[in-house]
């Protein structure tokens, strides 16, 4: 029950056998009456995913994002087109999403419009996207992230999109500054792949 302390005095009560319904927590004597409580729990300690959460565990998905690497690896400003479709996936109410000349992106790989409510009540979201397209070993630092974080205006959103994972530290503070930002780590790539039926690099040639 949610119950911080008790009184030492009814516990010694309940060890003596006799009734102290008065020095009983409130949360018991409110079940006692009506039958429910409430559960006592505890705050969430880690509330970023670990590198190996953020890594495919699974050989078929390994294979997945090795594929994407290797035709991307030495390109990577093609591998943006590839992310914003990636995007496009995950959130399946974009409306416009328009990747940025390299020359004139002004930090943002890409720009889009997420939709969100009804058809006739609904409103657009600007949300900003950045492709990383690293080997396994390369996290996604704070640099990074400062990068995407520092182009968002108000009411905005970003989009990490990475064939990597995110460094703790870097997690640590999205999570803890209450950054906008959506992480797509590989895991996130590989499930999206497989929910869309492209499940094996054959299927991405």
């Amino acid at each position: 029950m949610d119950v911080g302390r008790v009184r030492r005095e009814w516990l010694d009560a309940l060890i003596s056998g006799e009734k102290q319904v008065e020095k009983e927590p409130s949360a018991l004597s409110a079940w006692r009456e009506t039958g429910s409580y409430s559960v006592l729990k505890a705050p969430k300690s880690k509330q970023h995913r670990t590198k190996i959460e953020q890594l495919p565990s699974e050989q078929r998905q390994e294979s997945l994002i090795a594929a994407i690497r290797a035709k991307f690896i030495d390109e990577p400003t093609k591998f943006e087109r590839c992310a914003a479709r990636l995007v496009e996936l995950e959130l399946k109410r974009v409306v416009k999403l328009e990747v940025t000349p390299a020359s004139r992106d002004g930090g943002r790989d890409a720009n889009g419009l997420l939709r969100i409510g009804g058809p006739n009540n609904g409103i657009n979201l600007n949300f900003s996207v950045e492709a990383k397209c690293y080997a396994e070993t390369n996290s996604v630092g704070v640099k990074e992230l400062s990068r995407l974080i520092s182009r968002l205006r108000h009411r905005e959103f970003g989009v990490l999109v990475t064939t990597s994972y995110v460094a703790q530290q870097a997690y640590q503070e999205i999570v803890e500054d209450q950054h906008p930002i959506i992480v797509m780590s590989a895991v996130d790539i590989a499930r999206v792949l497989d929910e869309n039926g492209l499940g094996s690099p054959i299927d991405l040639s």
